[in-house]
């Protein structure tokens, strides 16, 4: 592993945040506050092939990894564009797919993955289980040639928008510890039905209630093995942690160049506002947090690529964490710097707030993160 990215790497970097650059925050906060979809971004990422970039060769993508899929998400967050369902269809369901479906699932789904064609959801949480994935009630039990589904889901992203939702459920023969079974079930599948749930939030995605009330799905439905373990439902969540660091790092990059760039141009004591240690300490303290966060979400994308789930599992978690708090601060001292301009619309930096403060809530709490750390990275007995 090197600590400097390729030259492909940077390319594509510079690549997407062109791209981003293109349509900006001001087209994102307006279809966002209109009740719109970003498609256009969407779709002009997926022509580029950007939204494929992990996606095998053979199936029309990039061939390259999650580190890839991560640098694209980032740039774009950098750019005031941060697609939420970019960590949930191109990184986790692709990524599923691509490592546990049959061939038949593979060349379906991956080529429109390649080029953006198609959205996928991702549904594991429930409003019984929260992070205690072993107490989801969704259930699948076979009938026929086929498999009937029955459960609700909570705080699903984006269905109003995707195609398919990935949806994690366990046989209905199950006890004890979750063996997990992965099912796609298309949106408009008779019982299938979605609730809104109103958010305080500025963004495109949208948050629902998922309702599955005998819903019957072919065999092919089913991704991977009918008890398939954890191991294929970790190739999505590692992911999905690596995908969230780089979404939180672009956002504070995004916070850190506003305040840079108001604390150069505002003056009130004749100089300008940045020369002042008390704002420009919290700025360069910022900086160095968020840097450190990145090079953990590197690590882990590494991992990740080079097939060490369990070590990227760690680094995942520990890059997760390290970036949600350091683009909090980035955001808290950019709209500190801008004083009452930081929660003006004008300035477009107060309305960040709320998204990165999510970020320390999900896709996974911090408490949970430091307790996966205390168990499995210190050897500390378990805590719950």
């Amino acid at each position: 592993m090197s600590f400097i990215e390729s030259q492909e790497r940077q390319a594509l970097r510079a690549a997407v945040a062109e791209l981003g650059a293109k349509y900006g925050p001001d087209y994102y906060v307006r279809k966002a506050k209109a009740g719109e979809k970003t498609d256009e971004l969407w779709q002009e990422a997926g022509r580029l092939g950007y939204l494929g970039v992990n996606v095998p060769e053979e199936y029309g993508g990039g061939g390259g990894g999650i580190g890839d899929l991560a640098a694209v998400c980032e740039e774009l967050a950098a750019a005031g564009c941060p697609l939420l369902l970019m960590v949930v269809s191109p990184a986790i369901c692709a990524t599923i797919i691509a490592r546990s479906g049959t061939e038949e699932q593979k060349k379906h789904w991956l080529p429109r993955f390649a080029d953006g064609s198609v959205k996928m959801a991702f549904a594991i949480t429930e409003p019984d289980a929260g992070s205690n994935s072993h107490r989801i009630t969704t259930t699948a039990r076979r009938d026929g040639d086929g498999w009937v589904l029955n459960g609700q889901k909570t705080f699903i992203s984006g269905v109003d928008e995707s195609d398919a939702v990935l949806f994690v459920s366990r046989s209905e023969d199950q006890k004890g510890n979750l063996r997990p079974s992965l099912f796609i079930v298309p949106t408009d599948t008779p019982g299938f039905s979605w609730t809104p749930i109103e958010m305080e939030i500025v963004s495109p995605e949208r948050q629902f209630i998922c309702h599955l009330d005998d819903v019957r799905l072919p065999y092919d439905a089913l991704i991977g093995d009918e008890d398939g373990g954890l191991l294929q439902l970790f190739a999505g969540l590692n992911p999905e942690r690596i995908m969230a660091s780089a979404m939180g790092a672009g956002i504070g990059r995004l916070a850190l160049g506003k305040a840079i760039a108001y604390a150069k141009d505002r003056q009130v004591f004749k100089t300008p506002i940045g020369a002042h240690q008390g704002l420009a300490h919290p700025l360069a303290q910022g900086k160095i947090e968020l840097e450190l966060a990145r090079l953990m979400g590197q690590k882990a994308a590494w991992l990740y690529d080079q097939g060490d789930d369990m070590g990227a599992g760690e680094a995942a978690n520990m890059a997760k964490y390290a970036t949600a708090e350091a683009a909090i601060h980035c955001v808290d001292q950019a709209i500190q710097t801008h004083g009452g301009n930081g929660l003006t619309s004008e300035y477009g930096v107060g309305m960040l707030a709320g998204v990165v403060r999510l970020m320390r809530i999900a896709p996974v709490s911090r408490e949970m993160i430091l307790n996966f750390v205390a168990q499995h990275s210190l050897g500390l007995p378990k805590s719950y």
